[in-house]
């Protein structure tokens, strides 16, 4: 491939979107520039503060268990206020709670301050995917959704080097930074950023036309999207199983803390350098099939964790599945714009944001508790029973669902190349058809009431 195709290539996959999207795409970088709060937390209460590290897991548990009653919350609010105004509340929360923590010291204010910045950073996100879905035509919305992901593990690449070598001047300096680059975000989507709520449907009359009311019960109801839901949980379990299962096995096997440091970061540096070319590789591809075969890739890299014993044989299974990673995320989410209402696509963002925050609260206490008891061989062969599992969930319980949509009937507009009509009549089997004028009739009346030859114009 040379360079030119490259570039080629690269414009392709970034081209064709409206303005608004490249300013909400500009807000996540820069909001994920700056966060530091998740990534230094926990170094933050033990070193600093001198908190055990059980009290620093739970703190952490805590954020997860914010984002369960903040993903609905955040869903409501999108289709009631607006994408907008949810956007612009809940950075601004997350601002103010970023900068707390570099002045709460006690252990419960602590605790309090990451329980309620759990709330506001997931309540955000259902907003973001629903403008998302608004502003961009459905057959490019998984190439927006994978944009955006770019930005946001672009944005944490940079915080996670920018924060390490920051980290001399105090965490307490790291948290104002992250709040002012989330209130920074806020600001973007306030001055750039329009609302892109749909409006009311109305009749031909131009009335108002009353919309079905939705409610998270309702969206519950949806028997496809709760699938969709479950499964995406299965795959979030054996997606977050790593982050606390890795380190724990690389050091059952004598390795140095540094060499995980080492090998979690690839999972970074190939989503940074590989996204936009995995979402060329899988463009226009059957959405069943991406997450489908994303599902297959998080089992295979997950359960060859267990028979890797070297720092390299475990930078290939996070390779493995960082690739499963890249393709399941933009093709869940475009999944979860098409099934749901234009009015109600907030609250089905924020169900499927829910099974998200469910998993982060749920798998690292899970996968700590199975590498205490039975041991991380057990985890990782779990993981990959799970994976297959919702492999084939996928394909045998989605196909309809999710399966490609007719063509559009085409326009006339679109039909000025066709062959005059008069030229139609030689074609003998359609001039036969019983109980229909001939073609030839059909072209003099044309000629008489129009003047013209009797063709399809535009």
């Amino acid at each position: 491939m040379t360079i030119a195709s490259l570039r080629r290539s690269a414009r392709t996959t970034v081209s064709g979107f409206p303005e608004g999207f490249w300013w909400l795409w500009l807000s996540t970088l820069v909001n994920r520039t700056g966060a530091f709060v998740l990534t230094f937390l926990s170094l933050y209460l033990t070193v600093e503060l001198g908190h055990s590290a059980w009290f620093a897991g739970l703190v952490v548990a805590l954020h997860g268990l914010g984002g369960v009653a903040g993903s609905p919350l955040g869903g409501v609010l999108t289709d009631r206020w607006g994408r907008r105004p949810t956007m612009i509340t809940m950075h601004l929360a997350a601002a103010a709670c970023a900068a707390a923590l570099a002045f709460v010291t006690s252990a419960w204010g602590i605790a309090a301050v990451v329980l309620l910045m759990g709330v506001a950073m997931q309540a955000v996100r259902p907003s973001i995917n629903a403008a998302i879905a608004d502003m961009v035509p459905a057959h490019e919305v998984r190439r927006a959704y994978a944009l955006n992901y770019w930005a946001l593990n672009l944005g944490f690449a940079i915080a996670a080097i920018g924060g390490g070598a920051a980290a001399f001047l105090g965490y307490r300096t790291l948290f104002v930074v992250d709040a002012v680059a989330t209130t920074l975000c806020a600001v973007i989507v306030f001055l750039r950023l329009r609302e892109t709520r749909p409006e009311g449907r109305t009749d031909t009359a131009g009335e108002p036309v009353a919309e079905e009311k939705v409610s998270m019960l309702t969206v519950l109801r949806d028997a496809p999207f709760r699938t969709l839901v479950l499964l995406n949980l299965l795959v979030c379990l054996v997606f977050t199983a790593p982050w606390i299962g890795l380190p724990l096995t690389m050091a059952g096997q004598g390795l140095a803390p540094s060499a995980y440091g080492v090998v979690i970061a690839v999972n970074g540096i190939v989503i940074v350098g590989f996204q936009l070319l995995v979402n060329k590789l899988t463009d226009k591809r059957s959405p069943v099939v991406l997450l489908s075969l994303s599902s297959l890739l998080f089992a295979l890299g997950t359960g060859a964790t267990a028979l890797a014993g070297s720092s390299v044989a475990f930078a290939a299974t996070v390779v493995v599945w960082t690739v499963g990673e890249m393709i399941h995320v933009p093709t869940n989410a475009a999944a979860t714009a098409r099934l749901a209402p234009e009015h109600a696509r907030g609250r089905y963002q924020g169900v499927m944001g829910m099974s998200w925050a469910v998993a982060g609260f749920v798998a690292p206490i899970g996968a700590g508790a199975i590498v205490d008891g039975p041991g991380p061989d057990v985890l990782w062969v779990a993981t990959a029973t799970i994976g297959v599992v919702a492999a084939v969930g996928y394909f045998i319980r989605l196909r309809k669902a999710l399966a490609e949509e007719p063509e559009e009937t085409t326009e006339l507009t679109d039909l000025a190349d066709l062959p005059e009509l008069t030229d139609l009549p030689a074609h003998r089997n359609l001039t036969d058809l019983p109980e229909r004028p001939r073609l030839t009739d059909l072209a003099e009346a044309e000629g008489k009431d129009t003047g013209k030859s009797p063709s399809v114009s535009s």
